[in-house]
């Protein structure tokens, strides 16, 4: 089975930017991602259905997220950027990012391990380093968000693809031990709605979940959802309108736009909300 674990969904993403680098007109360039997403990542986009039309939805969310996180880093004078379930994120290596910046990807071993090792003769532009952690042992990270909130005066996190995969329970854990750090101002997040999910299940579900990586959280309060936990809302970014913006839309998205404008008003808010590209701000350390 291609996807053998969640972290192989890894491989399949950076195949997507790498078909995005190697255009002509490119919204971005990850001059690394063909080689991080190797043969394998190849092979699951090639056995997965509707793997290459789907790109552009990935395409959208790697360039949004870049937009954000330059303009923590430059309009919030951020000093880390922590990128939970980094994965095969190349950001610190070509993102124009200020030297004096720290960058601390977090994931499973075997998929960092294979990032450092191929990026080994790579030079970052910001401090970078690596740790490997479960983030769903709740020991080590809240270990490991303590130790970093102590480092950092401003922090914004990034969680791109990684909440999908996790439980609303655990979703609500990881946003509440982050929360309780003050200095974790902002964090990035995608949001798919249970409209959304159910299509991803019939599409991809069982590819997904044979390989331990099936598709959980999409919660019907949208990004209240996380207002419990200490975050609110700050910018919600649906991701039809950013791929219209960049002119990365799928295919006969003019026909769905033309379609939508006979819908009331609640149900075009809701088809706008299919899914999105977030950035929260804490509120205050949840009780």
């Amino acid at each position: 089975m291609p996807i053998g674990n969640v972290s192989d969904t890894a491989r399949w993403v950076a195949v997507y930017r790498a078909m995005e680098t190697e255009r002509p007109d490119a919204i971005f360039r990850d001059p690394f991602a063909r080689r991080l997403a190797g043969e394998h990542g190849e092979e699951i986009v090639r056995s997965i259905r509707r793997g290459r039309s789907v790109a552009w939805s990935m395409i959208v969310r790697t360039a949004v997220f870049d937009e954000l996180i330059l303009e923590a880093v430059q309009r919030e004078k951020v000093d880390l950027v922590l990128n939970l379930a980094a994965g095969l994120d190349a950001r610190p290596w070509r993102l124009p990012l200020p030297p004096s910046l720290r960058w601390v990807d977090v994931d499973l071993p075997g998929i960092l391990q294979h990032k450092t090792d191929m990026m080994k003769d790579e030079r970052p532009a910001c401090r970078y380093e690596a740790i490997h952690a479960d983030l769903t042992d709740a020991t080590v990270r809240r270990a490991l968000f303590a130790r970093l909130g102590a480092e950092s005066a401003r922090t914004i996190v990034v969680t791109e693809g990684l909440l999908i995969y996790l439980t609303p329970e655990q979703v609500g854990a990881l946003a509440r031990d982050l929360s309780s750090q003050r200095s974790f101002r902002g964090w990035i997040i995608d949001l798919a709605s249970p409209r959304l999910l159910k299509m991803m299940q019939r599409w991809w579900g069982k590819s997904a979940q044979g390989g331990n990586a099936a598709f959980k959280f999409a919660p019907a309060e949208g990004t209240g959802f996380f207002a419990t936990f200490g975050w609110r809302e700050q910018r919600f970014l649906p991701s039809g309108d950013e791929a219209h913006r960049l002119h990365r839309e799928m295919r006969g998205m003019w026909f769905w736009r033309l379609v939508a404008r006979l819908f009331s008003a609640k149900r075009q808010a809701e088809f706008r909300r299919m899914a999105g590209i977030v950035l929260l701000e804490r509120d205050a350390p949840a009780a």
